[in-house]
């Protein structure tokens, strides 16, 4: 291992390169390395035409320099495969507007990806991601027009249909850790979320490339059950500090209770709003149970901890997040992806692991299109990219799913009146389509796996029945056809059970299902 500067390191990439970059969103940037990446190549323009890949494309929502929006510069990057393409604006409109070819992979078979290349195996062989965008018969995981490679293939093994997703060379590596010691063995002691990062390097290691480190401080020992990546995979160091000024945007200050070095005492927290938010957070928890392992997906789906600490139920169920946490609440809003209080923190490609064997009980997703079939797309809208993430994994290997989101987008405005739900605005754009964009969840591979689907919204629920989209609840105060069926552009099944949405949920006291949750 050798300790060199960031613009050293950057020069270690030539043109057509494969870069693998550490990164989980907002958490795991080498921040400063893809700073100097993009200083290069300003000033000599190179390296040109680089590959790119990552579990989620580290950046904040934004279009500034911020994370791989660092890499949206013309010339710089041809290809990019990752999970979630979308966190750095700059870089999603480059993909939208075909200036780069682009994948985008189910964030658990990601992870076992770089596994295989690590074994030097062919791929991937799995059912997650069949009759989705990720199906070759559909898109083959391909996010625009500009990109004709085929990384895919459809194979029937023992008559059963499976995915294989191909390996492919990654040259070399930026990643983000807390330590190293003087001979480069790498901890991930401070990092509240463990990515990719130890399969990332032993992948580019088995390449025969280059890994490359940035570290906050180098440290005389580190403990041998703190080494996440072991000396052999790692060729340079690059010592930095990160950027407060963008706020928790990869975690510049230390914070001991999203490791559990330190407690956070919930009863601080205060309420949240009663909006659409917390309408669908509270008909959400009314369906989980004690000691049930729960996933929460990112957006409004985080409001379901908040409503558990307001409840004081937040220690009677374990919330989970696919970025390796077990327990906890887990960190509202852009930051989402760590937890505060975890009971464990494992790396994201184990919880995948054990999420593909079936142990969450309920998972907790947002939604942004649903068809009359029940599919759903969360991964690409109005040609914005996103990717998936680990929405496809969840949803094809959890019994229930309870999806959730409002029921019109863009501008709607919603009041609670005297236990009623009044709409003041109505959205701009409709959820509830003819057809969807893209096919994130599959209604079909859901029915033909018995599992149990509900779509809940500030004013209907509805639930995933053999013949479609069935509406089972409505809220009080809600005129079906006015504030549903003409914001549908289809009419749902009506059930013949049809009720009113639990009343409690429109009040500002608590539910109190503090003792209901125990049946």
């Amino acid at each position: 291992m050798k300790i060199i500067s960031c613009d050293e390191a950057v020069r270690f990439i030539q043109d057509e390169d494969m870069v693998g970059i550490s990164g989980s969103g907002g958490f795991g940037s080498p921040e400063n390395l893809l700073i100097a990446l993009r200083k290069r190549y300003e000033s000599e323009h190179k390296p040109r035409n680089i590959g790119v890949t990552c579990g989620i494309f580290p950046g904040d929502l934004t279009r500034n320099y911020v994370g791989v929006n660092n890499l949206a510069i013309d010339g710089l990057v041809k290809v990019a495969i990752s999970s979630h393409l979308g966190r750095g604006r700059l870089f999603g409109e480059m993909i939208s507007d075909e200036k780069i070819e682009a994948y985008a992979l189910p964030l658990g078979v990601y992870g076992h990806l770089l596994r295989a290349i690590a074994g030097k195996k062919k791929g991937v062989l799995t059912p997650v991601g069949l009759y989705t965008f990720c199906d070759p018969r559909i898109d083959g995981c391909k996010y625009n027009k500009k990109t004709k490679g085929e990384i895919v293939e459809l194979i029937k093994i023992h008559g059963k249909e499976q995915l294989l997703y191909k390996a492919f060379p990654i040259h070399v590596a930026l990643i983000k850790a807390t330590y190293s010691d003087h001979d480069g063995n790498i901890s991930l002691i401070h990092e509240p979320v463990i990515g990719e990062q130890m399969e990332l390097a032993q992948a580019v290691h088995a390449c025969g490339g280059k890994v490359i480190v940035e570290v906050e401080k180098i440290v005389d020992e580190i403990k041998p059950k703190e080494v996440s990546i072991f000396k052999k995979f790692v060729d340079y160091v690059v010592v930095t500090k990160q950027n407060p000024e963008l706020g928790d945007y990869n975690f510049p200050i230390y914070r001991p209770e999203l490791i559990g070095e330190a407690k956070y005492e919930f009863e601080k927290t205060k309420p949240i709003p009663l909006d659409e938010r917390k309408i669908c957070a509270r008909r959400a928890v009314l369906e989980l149970k004690e000691n049930d392992i729960i996933n929460l997906g990112i957006g409004m789906p985080d409001g379901v901890g908040q409503v558990a600490i307001e409840e004081n139920i937040y220690d009677k169920i374990i919330l989970s997040i696919e970025t390796g946490v077990f327990g906890g609440v887990p960190v509202y809003g852009n930051s989402f992806g760590a937890a505060i209080n975890p009971i464990a923190l494992y790396k994201t490609t184990d919880m995948f692991d054990i999420y593909d064997g079936g142990i969450i009980d309920e998972a907790v997703l947002g939604l942004a299109e649903v068809d009359f079939k029940g599919n759903v797309n969360v991964s690409k809208l109005q040609n914005r990219v996103s990717g998936p993430g680990g929405f496809i994994n969840i949803t094809q290997s959890t019994q229930n799913i309870i999806f959730m989101g409002s029921f019109t987008a863009g501008g709607l405005e919603v009041e609670v009146k005297d236990g009623k739900l009044h709409i003041v605005q109505e959205g701009k754009y409709k959820k509830f389509k003819k057809k969807i964009e893209q096919i994130t969840f599959a209604a079909k591979y859901a029915t033909s796996h018995h599992q149990n689907i509900i779509f809940i919204t500030e004013r209907a629920v509805f639930k995933l029945e053999k013949n479609g989209l069935t509406l089972i609840e409505v809220a009080p105060g809600i005129d079906i056809k006015k504030d549903i069926l003409a914001q549908m552009e289809f009419e749902p099944i009506l059930s013949p059970n049809l009720k009113l949405m639990d009343e409690r949920i429109f009040k500002e006291e608590k539910m109190n299902v503090e003792n209901e949750i125990n049946s």
